[in-house]
């Protein structure tokens, strides 16, 4: 009698358990696809070469909005202290062209890497510029 009992609970439990999921995976809704801004770099990584100690150094890198929505930028971030940047905060329209501007300053000799991360609108996350070069007295 108790197996019986615990046979009808397990298959009540089972079926229970199977139904959820039915209804998980039958009542989605569609998906909606929504217009994205993108960015189209002309370049996004710039080598500076040889450069002077204690001399900034700048470089624009350019874009243009190839997506079908405004294009806004919500973050600019250095990787260090020692660049600085400027970009476009208005949002740049469909087709619209835009930049953002690392400017360094190198206190020491020898080679460098550095990166900008910017964060937008846009659907592939952040995008990552780096400019490069080599230091000397």
């Amino acid at each position: 009698m108790k197996k019986s009992i615990i046979l009808v609970l397990a298959t009540i439990v089972a079926v229970v358990a199977v139904a959820q999921q039915l209804a998980v995976t039958t009542n989605t809704s569609p998906i909606v696809s929504t217009a994205d801004a993108a960015f189209s770099w002309d370049q996004t990584v710039h080598d500076f070469g040889t450069i002077k100690l204690n001399e900034p150094v700048a470089h624009e890198f350019t874009f243009t909005n190839s997506g079908d929505a405004a294009l806004v930028i919500s973050s600019v971030k250095a990787s260090c202290g020692c660049t600085v940047t400027e970009y476009t905060k208005d949002p740049i329209p469909s087709g619209g062209k835009g930049f953002v501007k690392a400017t360094y300053n190198a206190a020491k000799a020898g080679v460098f890497s550095k990166t900008v991360t910017i964060d937008a609108n846009t659907g592939e996350g952040s995008v990552l510029l780096t400019i490069k070069g080599e230091v000397v007295e």
